[in-house]
């Protein structure tokens, strides 16, 4: 307690935005998210973990000792670490936590608000547990355009394996695929619906509330909707949203919203429900949303999932970035108006798949492997020609997708350019895909291969502005950003098998000067690996 009050002293004194500590304690323990027992993954005891609560700007310090047999990695899945990419959590970035060790996160949520998550990067430790909610709130200067809730609640859902990581991990090693989850759960339950089911919420008669609903699963799309209930959408990824009302969300791998749904149904029970989409099997997921004072159980009779991906991308067209909302918003190049930036790169991606060197995925015909030595720490200490290749792959693909090499895929960026990626997806399975360290512009999805005269199909005025993308089947997406946060940063598929068999690249992004007014130096209590593990610390940067 003494530490902790001369450290708060210590900020205040140097002026610095406030800090929150936590520690965890990472162990194995046993869940129950489909009704049967299996060794899990918990932090500090709890599946899901620890919620994280702060307010933009703050300061955010996590002491993580990992308990567990095997080396441990967090991210914190959509926060932009501008400048810092060390504490990002990815292999490529930092070295694991070793057994029987700790390590310190510290980073800053900067000028972000709205709903987040962290999970582990390391092995398939995400299909165990390790995962929990990252809440931003806004600072008090800053309204939210809504009325305050009556309270907030997390919804943090996914598919769900009954077999352990370690049998999975060997499936994937071996060249076979994880294939069907065996179920939905919702917060690490799934209720039975006999009658013995204890409410996940409760909410007042006539009040309203903030669901905070996030897709942490390994593979499935999933639509949630509440029986009896509307909802109203308010944030998508740290923007506030025009506020349409749905009777149900598509929620693709990765990413995460908030809505408004106001208790004016008959007070009773009602079920949440999280279903498949885009498969040929459906799996549900339930919970119980209970009225205060409420009498008689939920209907059997669930509310079905719209059909077809076709309704999910009219729904994408539907998202509205809130132009009107007081509060903070990426400003790319000193303006708001980035339909009036001039692109200066185009990065066509393509998915395929193979199967000659074993189950391998691939970006562009590389599918990405991680070394001993993290790729920013061989950068850091310029011995990068030792680790990895710049731009093994080219801006296009290649004409033959079916051939693939297995490298560190690591693409070299310029500071502060304004560029547009375009994700391809020539397969037959919905593809979700995220960018550390920034947020970009989701302009556009559409069927079919793109060409730049698909260009004048872009939403250049009030495109959300977000960090997790859908692809559908046989279609195409575009996003614009600047890249304008140093560091070594992951773009990744969300799908939990296709990242670790190599559907991931990293972009290295170098301050011209190397200067800190870019980005931060190494810092001091970095752990150190591979082949840099012994040499002498390089000097740091300098303004």
């Amino acid at each position: 307690m003494l530490v902790l009050m001369l450290c708060l002293l210590a900020a205040v004194v140097r002026g610095e935005d406030p800090y929150v500590y936590y520690t965890w304690n990472v162990t194995y323990g046993t869940i129950s998210p489909l009704g049967v027992p299996q060794q899990g993954i918990l932090i500090n005891g709890q599946f899901p973990g620890p919620e994280i609560n702060c307010t933009s700007n703050n300061n955010i310090v996590v002491n993580v000792f990992n308990n567990l047999d095997e080396p441990f990695l967090v991210t914190w899945h959509g926060i932009q670490q501008r400048k810092n990419s060390w504490q990002d959590g990815t292999l490529g970035t930092s070295c694991p936590i070793a057994p029987g060790t700790n390590y310190t996160y510290h980073f800053q949520v900067k000028d972000q608000i709205g709903t987040y998550f962290y999970y582990p990067t390391t092995a398939l430790h995400r299909a165990a547990g390790g995962i929990g909610g990252l809440r931003i709130y806004s600072r008090l200067l800053i309204p939210v355009p809504y009325a305050d809730p009556e309270d907030e609640y997390w919804v943090l859902m996914g598919d769900w394996y009954g077999k352990s990581h370690t049998t999975l991990r060997k499936f994937l090693d071996s060249g076979r695929s994880l294939g069907r989850p065996d179920g939905v759960h919702i917060n690490g339950k799934n209720a039975k619906g006999d009658g013995s089911d204890e409410p996940l919420y409760t909410m007042q008669p006539g009040k309203t509330y903030k669901y905070r609903i996030c897709n942490v699963g390994l593979k499935d799309a999933l639509n949630i909707r509440i029986q009896g209930h509307h909802m109203k959408l308010v944030e998508m990824e740290g923007s506030h949203v025009v506020q349409n009302i749905y009777d149900s969300l598509d929620v693709h791998v990765g990413q995460c919203l908030s809505v408004l749904v106001t208790a004016d149904n008959e007070p009773k029970d009602y079920y949440m429900v999280a279903s498949t989409r885009f498969t040929k099997y459906l799996l549900t997921g339930k919970a119980i949303i209970h009225y205060a004072n409420g009498v008689g159980p939920a209907s059997p009779q669930l509310p079905p999932a719209p059909v077809g991906w076709p309704w999910s991308l009219n729904q994408f067209r539907s998202f509205r970035w809130n132009l009107t909302a007081s509060a903070a918003r990426p400003n790319p190049q000193g303006s708001y108006h980035y339909g009036q930036i001039n692109i200066t790169r185009t990065i066509k991606l393509a998915n395929s798949i193979s199967r000659v060197q074993g189950l391998r995925y691939s970006l562009n015909g590389v599918s990405h492997v991680d070394g001993e030595t993290p790729l920013k720490l061989a950068e850091y200490y310029g011995v990068s020609d030792k680790v990895f290749k710049y731009d093994t792959i080219s801006d296009e693909p290649p004409a033959d997708l079916k051939t693939i090499i297995k490298a560190p895929n690591v693409i070299n960026a310029t500071f502060r350019n304004f560029v547009e990626i375009i994700f391809e997806n020539q397969g037959k399975v919905v593809q979700s895909y995220n960018l550390d360290g920034y947020s970009f512009f989701a302009v556009a999805i559409e069927p079919g291969r793109w060409t730049p005269e698909k260009r004048k199909n872009y939403n250049l005025l009030d495109a959300v502005s977000r960090h997790t993308i859908q692809v559908f089947p046989k279609s195409w997406a575009a996003i614009m950003l600047t890249f304008d946060n140093a560091g070594m940063w992951n773009l990744r598929s969300e799908h939990a098998e296709n990242r670790y068999l190599g559907q991931q690249l990293y972009i290295s992004v170098l301050s011209p000067g190397l200067s800190l007014r870019d980005e931060y130096s190494l810092p001091d209590t970095q752990l150190l690996c591979g082949i840099v593990k012994d040499l002498p610390k390089p000097p740091p940067y300098t303004l």
